[in-house]
């Protein structure tokens, strides 16, 4: 018996003992929904680094923007990563729900890409214009519009202007609105779209071949920068932390810059 209780307390030592060689750093999973590009790539590459913190990340891809929102709402994600302030304040409006943002992250200028048309001063009268079909990306590519001289916005129309908010159209341009995720899969039936960056970057389009971009002295790196989104009361979380430092690292910085080239701009 004595030789019994012994090899237990032996046991038990060990046990003790391993327990806190290895219990510094309590391995954590958190689970994030993002766009596959560029968001999920970029996840992936801030996942080597929370590793080493004790964090798993669990990347779950959508290729819509409603699921990610009520997924976090409804917990069955911890947070996500795809979509910029302006469309997530709209979407607490419409929907009543708690998101929030941890961090600004970057901002991906929106582009007018070629279809049938090659150039803006080769579009014909009358040329078919596609844009997405949410309020305030199909707000964004009005704006982008009349930054390009191609409509006049009535005076007051704000981040969210609509087709009825276009005061003067010279060219007749027969403006479509389409779900975001389709304006890469129609474009070779449109004259011209304007496409979110992460779809254009998903659809291999190059952003130096777009006919034309946001003005980085606009107000996209403001109004249309990228978060880090989480329920609200979760933005304290250690996890959600070490997340936020790791998509700020200078590592994932230097990878955003090399892989996409200015179709996503880190902000400070």
């Amino acid at each position: 018996m004595k030789k019994k209780a012994l090899a237990l307390a032996l046991a038990a030592a060990l046990c003790l003992t391993l327990l806190s060689a290895c219990g510094g750093k309590q391995n954590t999973t958190i689970k994030v929904g993002a766009s596959p590009t560029p968001h999920a790539e970029i996840l992936e590459k801030a996942k080597e680094i929370l590793a080493k913190e004790g964090v798993t990340l669990e990347i779950v891809s959508y290729d819509d923007y409603v699921l990610p929102n009520n997924n976090v709402e409804d917990g069955q994600l911890d947070a996500n990563y795809f979509q910029h302030i302006t469309y997530m304040n709209n979407f607490n409006a419409n929907n009543g729900t708690h998101l929030v943002s941890v961090a600004g992250l970057h901002y991906e200028p929106f582009g007018i890409y070629a279809g049938k048309t090659a150039s803006l001063d080769a579009l014909a009268d009358g040329a078919v214009v596609a844009i997405p079909n949410d309020p305030t990306n199909g707000g964004r590519a009005l704006l982008l519009l009349q930054e390009q001289g191609l409509i006049k916005l009535k005076d007051g129309s704000g981040l969210e202007p609509r087709l009825d908010d276009v005061a003067e159209n010279p060219k007749n341009l027969d403006i479509k609105e389409l779900e975001a995720k389709l304006l890469t899969t129609t474009l070779q039936d449109v004259d011209i779209a304007i496409i979110n960056g992460n779809y254009a970057i998903g659809a291999g389009l190059k952003f130096s071949e777009a006919l034309a971009v946001e003005s980085p002295d606009g107000i996209a790196g403001t109004a249309y920068v990228n978060v880090l989104a989480v329920k609200e009361g979760r933005e304290k979380d250690e996890a959600i932390l070490k997340l936020v430092e790791a998509l700020r690292s200078d590592e994932v910085r230097q990878f955003i810059d090399e892989k996409y080239a200015g179709g996503v701009v880190v902000v400070d």
